[in-house]
């Protein structure tokens, strides 16, 4: 495979983007639901409130990296969360998932965030061996916690 072209998505990559993301999201052992990931990967498009990579093999999107503005107290400053990454199983092992980690290094740098966060499956060595090589640290301090809601009231 040729070096993967990365790119912003746009919205004319909706319907390949959500074919992936409902792919990641099944990795995640999440039941299938292309409507689901459709919708969301529109709202996230349509309300710029995530920035997407793509990589391209060709004219074919194979990969996607999503990244979340967000702050961190601590250090008074912005990050981001790199909560997305995921290459098609037929594409791995190509250079995708680098690049797009690069791009979203890269990108985190021009846009004044002071670090990048990101969580993975601890079952997920594949991932683990390409963000240490990328020199991402595991974090051994912190534990990471999370808790379910109920939604009552509709956002308006």
């Amino acid at each position: 495979m040729p070096k993967p072209i990365i790119r912003l998505a746009t919205p004319h990559d909706t319907s390949a983007l959500a074919t992936l993301f409902d792919a990641y999201r099944q990795f995640y052992e999440q039941a299938p639901n292309f409507l689901l990931a459709q919708r969301f990967i529109t709202e996230r498009l349509k309300q710029q409130d995530s920035v997407i990579f793509v990589a391209l093999d060709d004219e074919h999107i194979v990969g996607f990296c999503q990244l979340y503005p967000s702050f961190c107290s601590v250090i008074a400053a912005r990050i981001a969360v790199l909560y997305d990454l995921f290459v098609d199983a037929n594409t791995r092992k190509t250079g995708a998932g680098r690049a797009l980690m690069l791009t979203a290094q890269q990108y985190a740098a021009d846009n004044g965030f002071a670090r990048l966060d990101l969580s993975t499956a601890k079952t997920n060595l594949p991932a683990q061996a390409l963000y240490e090589s990328l020199g991402w640290e595991k974090d051994d301090i912190f534990f990471t916690y999370s808790k379910e809601i109920v939604v009552t009231a509709k956002k308006q």
